[in-house]
Order: C-alpha cells, then structure tokens, then sequence
C-alpha cells in the first residue's frame, strides 16, 4: 500500500509538472503617443528573474511567427518580448502594404532606433527580467532593426540579427555598440550583396565591436520562416538546415553572453 500510495503521489506531481503552461500576454505599451500592442511569453513555473530576450518582427509586423518565437524562447528559460514596431491594430496584409510601413523606419532610421528602444524598455519592466542580462533578436526588417539599436548604444547584452538587412547611413554610428553581435546570414540573399556584407565587417572591425558572422550556403532572405515557401529563385525561401542551424548559433551566443 504504501508503495501504491507513493506511486501516486509521484504520478500526481508529475502530472503538475506536465500541466504547467506558458504565461503568455497581449502587452500594451507606447512610444511617445503611438500605441503599441506587443507579446510576452515566460514559464511561470521557473522562480525568479531570468534573462529577457527582446523579438523584433519581419515587415509584416507581429504575427504568430514572431509569438512562436517568443514561445520557444520562454520553454527553454527565457522571458521573450515580442515588440510592435508599426502599432496596436497595423499588421500589413499584403508585400505593398508591409513595404510601405518599413519604408518609414528605412528612410528615418533614428525613429527606428527609438520605436525599438521603447520595446526594450517596456521588457525591461517586466518583473521576471534579469535586466543586467537582455539580449535582441530580430528577422528581416527586425534583424536590421537590431543592429540598429546595438548603434544606438542600448545597454543591452548581444544582438542576432537573422537574414536582415546590414547596412547603415552612418557607419561610424559603430562606434556606439556596448554589445555582442550575432549575424546569421543568407549567402545567397539577394537583397544583401557581398559588397554590403564587406561593409559591415569593416564597420565592425573598425569600431573594435566584438561581432561574428554565420554564413549559410544557398541560403536567401527569410530562411528561418517556413511561411517563406520553398522558391529560393524567389529571393526568399525557408531553409530547414540554416533555420537549426542558425537557432544554435543563437543558443550558443546566449549561452556566452548570459554566463
């Protein structure tokens, strides 16, 4: 009887542990008088502050690829912020629509700097973050947004930019990273060519920023999306390979950074 008895028990607290579910949350927060409506993800069942991890989304805005993310991130032990960079309810449908709301922060890049700095200081309210341990991340538009925000000086741990966009009107801008930079790149995106790859590392080096860049053969724009399609001929395409490997880059990144 007793070993019945403590079979139970075992079986019951295991059935809680199975049971524990991610705390997830729709996040209204603002920039100046924009509303901006973002998405928070952690494991309630993990005691105490933890490191942040701030999601940055591609052109068409956040979506449930961006909250998988955040998902992802908060099972492995992380609180993950996914930001709003356009505004609460402005989700393009459409390439054009999506094109015409980046091209505002493209064309005023202090403007993107500062909408993703209001992201990162409404993750750093946040009561389960360890706000001496923050790191960004971003897709796309979002992976040139977080470069963006590693030259603007954000205290902030790492960036990993993933198939964005590297170059920057003002390359000396460099000189203002406090952080680690993670690229992981497509070697066959069309839309960065080597020219502007070469750019950035010498941006980089010039400004003495500890950086890494990971490139993936074959690879184009949009590789870690598998809503991208298969048509690499496209100019953007999911890559399963350059997806894994490229979230281990990542997890051995934040590995170093948050030891």
């Amino acid at each position: 009887m007793v070993r019945i008895a403590t079979a139970m028990i075992m079986l019951m607290a295991m059935a809680g542990v199975a049971e524990a579910k991610l705390h997830t949350e729709t996040l209204e927060y603002k920039h100046g008088d924009v509303v901006l409506e973002g998405y928070l993800a952690y494991d309630d069942t993990i005691t105490g502050k933890r490191p942040g991890v701030l999601i940055v989304h591609e052109w068409k805005g956040l979506g449930s690829y961006e909250k998988s993310r955040a998902e992802q991130l908060a099972k492995i032990g992380y609180v993950a912020f996914a930001l709003d960079m356009y505004g609460k309810g402005i989700r393009p449908k459409t390439n054009e629509e999506a094109s015409a709301q980046a091209t505002n922060f493209y064309k005023d890049i202090p403007l993107m700097r500062a909408r993703a700095n209001a992201g990162l200081q409404a993750m750093r309210l946040q009561p389960h973050v360890d706000t001496t341990r923050i790191a960004a991340i971003g897709y796309c538009f979002g992976g040139k947004t977080v470069l963006e925000l590693a030259r603007s000086g954000a205290e902030i741990a790492g960036v990993v930019s993933f198939h964005g966009g590297l170059s920057t009107p003002n390359p000396d801008d460099a000189k203002n990273i406090r952080c680690k930079v993670l690229v992981c790149h497509g070697g066959a995106d069309p839309h960065v060519p080597p020219d502007q790859v070469n750019a950035f590392e010498d941006e980089m080096t010039n400004a003495k920023v500890d950086w890494q860049l990971d490139v993936y053969g074959g690879a184009v724009r949009s590789f870690t999306n598998p809503e991208s399609g298969n048509d690499a001929s496209s100019g953007a395409a999911y890559s399963e390979s350059a997806d894994k490997r490229s979230w281990q880059a990542m997890r051995l990144f934040f590995n170093e950074i948050f030891k």
